[in-house]
């Protein structure tokens, strides 16, 4: 039996998302999706960059991640609209939700995008393209946006195919359509291929996908080693990797914050590391693993980035612990140019249940400090996060946990913002 897989991808998901939200729960009568607009960072927090945008926007050159500032110089009539990461998990949810109803094997690939095995569903749903439009209908009526479906015999070609002509469309990409469909696009709109290697394959003179798929293998891995072989298996459809119901393991956890002012002494960099060493601990905790290598980064006010790492004795979870190697890492590391960004990420997972090596000369009561960050879990779980901080960050302007998605991004006080 033929594989028939989907890939599904939500038309300018966080614009959509917040102008359905607008239209229908806040009595707006602007639909964002029809004017050019965009989701926006806070410049005066230093996270002013474009996150998502309309396409009356991209008309004006208004790219994603570029610097609201310069997007408003290229329109200074674009409306912009703070991120709400809360709306955009609920909307993910809820469109989840209406796959899983189609089929049991969904692999949610982002928040925006998910691939969904249709193996086998053709006497249910019908052909795989009509059964591709009724979920987009379902989509648009149910919950308001709208989505493009590629529909393909592998998730390559599905994800490749979700891309062409949008808003609102289904297309088909499948092995025997390849030449018409996807060579004569540029080589860099295949999957994998970014700009160093769009370079590459560039001065190679493969600049078509039908270049790159007519070219020796061999001559590919000569150039670019084994990512030469790996691209030349998906330019020419060949991809065998399942649709994940389960997401796997992660292999490293981390978190960084762009602090809204420059740091430029010691005491302040590793308060910010205590925060992130909090929101670390507690995904790692959360997931019952630890962690055996802990890294450091720094970005400084002129975006000059630099990390350090270490590799520790024994695999922890424990914050205490994660803040302290962290900031003996940040001692060897910084050089004093005032601080803008500042991270922790961790590698080499292990189980929690790892056995500790004991130290003869070491003091630390381990069991005792995972005691208190288990309680302290529980508490915070219960009760939210700030119903337990420590006393360092009573009345600091720093948030007790940090990194990741900023509190201020997870819900929008719409009380505040003129809604047309």
């Amino acid at each position: 039996m033929e594989r028939v897989i989907f890939h599904v991808d939500v038309n300018s998901a966080f614009l959509s998302w917040e102008a359905v939200h607008r239209l229908k729960n806040l009595g707006g009568k602007l639909d964002l999706r029809e004017i050019p607009s965009a989701v926006a960072g806070d410049m005066s927090k230093r996270h002013g960059i474009i996150l998502a945008k309309s396409i009356p926007a991209k008309r004006y050159g208004i790219k994603t991640g570029q610097a609201v500032w310069e997007a408003f110089q290229k329109c200074p009539d674009l409306v912009t609209a703070p991120p709400n990461y809360g709306l955009y998990e609920a909307a993910s949810n809820a469109m989840m939700e209406i796959f899983k109803r189609y089929s049991p094997d969904v692999e949610q690939y982002s928040i925006d995008e998910a691939f969904i095995d249709m193996t086998g569903t053709k006497e249910l749903w019908g052909e795989p393209e009509a059964a591709a439009n009724r979920i987009r209908e379902q989509v648009k009526q149910e919950l308001g946006f709208t989505v493009n479906i590629g529909v393909s015999s592998n998730k390559l070609l599905a994800k490749m195919a979700s891309d062409f002509k949008k808003p609102d469309m289904v297309h088909t990409l499948f092995p025997e359509e390849m030449k018409q469909k996807m060579w004569p696009l540029p080589v860099s709109e295949l999957f994998f291929v970014g700009r160093a290697t769009t370079k590459k394959l560039f001065s190679m003179g493969i600049r078509t996908i039908g270049d790159l798929a007519v070219t020796e293998p061999q001559i590919l891995r000569q150039h670019l080693k084994s990512h030469g072989e790996v691209i030349w298996n998906f330019v020419n459809g060949m991809d065998v990797s399942l649709v994940q119901t389960e997401a796997p393991p992660n292999k490293g956890y981390g978190n960084s914050t762009t602090v809204a002012f420059d740091v430029e002494d010691e005491r302040t960099a590793k308060l910010v590391l205590l925060a992130l060493a909090e929101t670390v601990g507690t995904r790692l905790r959360q997931d019952g693993v630890k962690a055996e290598v802990i890294s450091v980064g720094i970005r400084t006010f002129d975006l000059g980035y630099s990390s350090h790492q270490k590799v520790l004795g024994n695999a922890t979870n424990i914050t205490n612990e994660i803040h302290q190697t962290a900031c003996c890492l940040f001692d060897e590391l910084w050089d004093g140019t005032p601080i803008r960004h500042l991270g922790i990420h961790t590698s080499r997972m292990r189980d929690q249940d790892t056995p500790r090596q004991m130290e003869l000369f070491d003091e630390n009561d381990y069991e005792r400090l995972e005691q208190m960050d288990g309680t302290v879990d529980r508490i915070r779980g219960r009760f939210g996060n700030d119903c337990l901080k420590r006393a360092v960050f009573a009345g600091s302007p720093l948030d007790h946990m940090e990194g990741g998605i900023s509190r201020e991004k997870r819900n929008v006080d719409y009380s505040r913002l003129k809604i047309e």
